[in-house]
């Protein structure tokens, strides 16, 4: 892969975190002009465009799904992707349904998922990863708080690892859903001992080989991330992470803060400790057993 733009800095963990270095001199890209293609990575490679779908989780995003597609689409043309867009519209009553299908007359690679009644964002990440059909999959906010040209900062990271997701560098959110973010991830840290630095950042590429893996079995809100951190810590799944801008959202309204949102990731989070906790003890009397 070429890399336009390596990540100012990169963090590798499986159980813990640790700095992992720029990639040596003979990786920088080769600034051909704007139109810069991400071939593979190494010595004597052969040009080869990334594989990708990603998936736009879309739950009443009349006023901005449509710039969020043509965005995908323009970076797509750019960088020579090999790209697949899968848009789940998670049961959307403000006409995102009918702008989903007007686009789908005109773009041969926009693959749209339908479900009738809103189940959440982690379920809609997931019918949207389960309807991905290229090698990496990566998923992002539908909202336009994320541009699709951003990850080329996570992309450089898939040559060593399987999974790498952003940091949000400055959040764009009002001081309400930082709080509750900041707190969040602290829970999470706690309860499944996960750390990384931004768990819920709307913005995650990895090989789609190892979503059968990851994908969450109790999570159909926002702890699908959680889930998917501790799927990988017990898989033993190294990841990395990079800092990826993030931006002011300038139509719509945001669900991340609702408190029906709120009581249901709480209510998930029991479940799959819960969950954790029987799997320990099955395993503890499975090994007294063996004796």
């Amino acid at each position: 892969m070429l890399n336009r733009f390596l990540p100012e800095q990169a963090v590798t963990t499986k159980h813990g975190s640790e700095t992992a270095p720029l990639p040596s001199p003979r990786f920088l890209p080769q600034i051909l002009n704007e139109r810069t293609v991400f071939t593979a990575m190494g010595d004597g490679a052969s040009t080869q465009p990334v594989s990708l779908s990603l998936i736009l989780p879309c739950f009443n995003e009349v006023q901005n799904i449509e710039n969020t597609i043509r965005d995908v689409q323009r970076w797509f043309a750019e960088d020579a992707v090999d790209g697949q867009i899968v848009v789940c519209n998670d049961g959307s009553t403000d006409g995102t349904r009918a702008v989903l299908e007007k686009l789908q007359t005109e773009m041969p690679n926009l693959k749209v998922v339908h479900h009738e009644k809103n189940q959440g964002y982690g379920a809609s990440v997931r019918s949207g990863c389960d309807n991905a059909d290229k090698t990496w999959v990566a998923f992002m906010d539908s909202d336009g708080q994320f541009k699709a040209k951003d990850l080329r900062r996570l992309l450089p990271l898939t040559q060593t690892v399987d999974f790498v997701t952003g940091v949000r560098e400055k959040r764009a959110d009002p001081f309400q859903r930082r709080l509750n973010s900041k707190l969040y991830n602290m829970l999470v840290h706690v309860v499944l001992g996960v750390h990384p630095a931004d768990i819920n950042c709307g913005m995650k590429i990895f090989r789609r080989s190892i979503w059968h893996t990851i994908r969450p079995i109790y999570a159909t809100g926002a702890l699908i991330n959680g889930e998917m951190f501790y799927a990988m810590k017990n898989a033993g799944i190294t990841w990395k992470e990079t800092v990826v801008p993030h931006y002011p959202r300038v139509a719509g309204t945001p669900t991340g803060a609702n408190l029906r949102v709120i009581l249901r990731t709480f209510k998930e989070l029991w479940r799959l400790k819960r969950a954790r906790n029987n799997a320990a003890k099955v395993a503890e009397n499975v090994a007294v057993s063996l004796g």
